[in-house]
């Protein structure tokens, strides 16, 4: 039995969802909350099992409730969102700040729920499967582990360096049958809710994900060049991507192309954002540009995206053919177009339920590709990592802030 929660101003929709819920044998309904402030105090009183959290709220909004909760009872939460510019911005950084998934609200409210139960229903059994607070503790441990091993460093005598090698776990080559989402803590319920305006001006230098001193990774060089990354991602993907790209230096030598599992319209915001958070470039990627190093490149929601050849550079190639294991884009395709790049290939398979990715790593471990998997400490889901983990295809098993590290050492090699 899933014990849900439901949060929203409206009356309207706490009713539509209070009873779309209860005709679900699985679901049962433990109370609602009429704005944030009011969401926060009943998920400590009910310890609901999945939240329902509308962004727009009065007395505090959805996004400002979402980061205590976090902070002080993290748990699956699926947010309501409007399909307007401003809506998908603040649903990324929903998704940014821990939120699984999310509703859309064609038009700013759900008025005909009968066109998107199903979709609620899936989402929300879903989401419920999420282990939020195991994510939340292994990747502040990592994050721990990585400041004590910084300091280590900073300390060590002039001319020594702590060599940390990678764990590897070995592959097994393809059989015949295979084929040859807290970086916005709130410290109080009343929490300043992040500034547009400050999101627009020009990249910091030092970001919190940043590296802080030449030391953080291994340096970027010129060996890296003709390499290219591939990174595939589904559910808790947004902030796992946030962890990763924003320790990417802005020299890498190499460009790098993302999969994550995410309808039309809202790839370009979550481009948009990590752009803003990153010392590389950030962008949703168009069909035909070229592929740059210190460039990564988000699938748009709805295309599959391949890299082709270019003459002596590489392209995206997008396309709307049909899905793949239900995903558009899906992380197989990319995978196998990316496949006989060969050993200038790194692949990295992070968070997400199910499998997507695992077929098109067989064919990249075939072809002599490197692959770095999330483990299971700090994946929200551990489902497409762990498919590509028990097949025997990750060369390393890192946790979430350890993979950019992992990247660039790779690529340099």
């Amino acid at each position: 039995m899933i014990r849900i929660l439901i949060a929203d101003d409206s009356a309207f929709m706490r009713k539509v969802l209070t009873d779309l819920f209860k005709k679900q044998p699985d679901f049962e309904v433990v109370g609602t909350a009429t704005n944030g402030r009011d969401a926060v105090e009943k998920v400590k009183q009910l310890h609901p099992d999945l939240l329902t959290l509308d962004v727009q709220m009065p007395v505090m909004d959805g996004l400002n409730a979402l980061a205590v909760i976090m902070e002080v009872s993290p748990m699956p939460v699926v947010m309501l969102s409007s399909l307007t510019q401003e809506g998908t911005d603040e649903t990324i950084r929903a998704l940014s700040l821990g939120a699984i998934d999310f509703i859309s609200k064609a038009g700013g409210s759900i008025s005909r729920i009968d066109t998107i139960e199903s979709d609620i229903l899936a989402k929300c059994r879903a989401a419920a499967k999420a282990n939020v607070k195991r994510a939340l503790t292994g990747t502040r441990a990592a994050e721990k582990a990585e400041s004590e091993r910084l300091a280590k460093e900073k300390s060590a005598p002039r001319g020594m360096h702590h060599v940390e090698l990678p764990k590897r776990t070995g592959f097994k080559l393809p059989s015949k049958a295979g084929g040859a989402e807290l970086q916005a803590k709130s410290a109080s319920p009343f929490a300043k809710r992040e500034n547009p305006l400050l999101a627009r001006r020009n990249k910091p230098t030092l970001t919190p994900h940043a590296v802080p001193s030449s030391s953080a990774m291994p340096a970027a060089s010129g060996q890296g060049s003709g390499k290219l990354v591939a990174i595939g991602t589904s559910t808790g993907g947004p902030q796992a991507l946030q962890n990763v790209i924003t320790r990417l230096p802005g020299d890498l030598p190499c460009g790098v192309v993302v999969v994550q599992h995410m309808p039309a319209g809202f790839t370009k915001s979550l481009a948009n954002r990590l752009n803003t958070l990153s010392k590389v470039e950030v962008k949703e990627a168009e069909d035909g540009e070229i592929i740059k190093p210190g460039h990564v490149y988000i699938a748009p929601g709805n295309y599959h995206m391949r890299v082709a050849s270019a003459g002596s550079a590489r392209k995206i190639v997008l396309g709307q053919d049909p899905p793949v294991g239900n995903h558009r884009p899906a992380v197989n395709v990319l995978y196998d177009s990316v496949a006989p790049i060969g050993k200038k290939l790194v692949a990295v398979i992070m968070t997400g339920m199910g499998s997507d990715g695992t077929e098109g790593m067989k064919k990249i471990k075939a072809q002599g590709g490197y692959s770095i998997a999330q483990d299971e400490s700090t994946c929200v889901v551990y489902g497409m990592p762990k498919s590509v983990v028990d097949a025997g295809l990750a060369d390393e098993v890192r946790p979430v802030t350890d993979i950019a590290r992992a990247i660039v050492a790779a690529v340099g090699k």
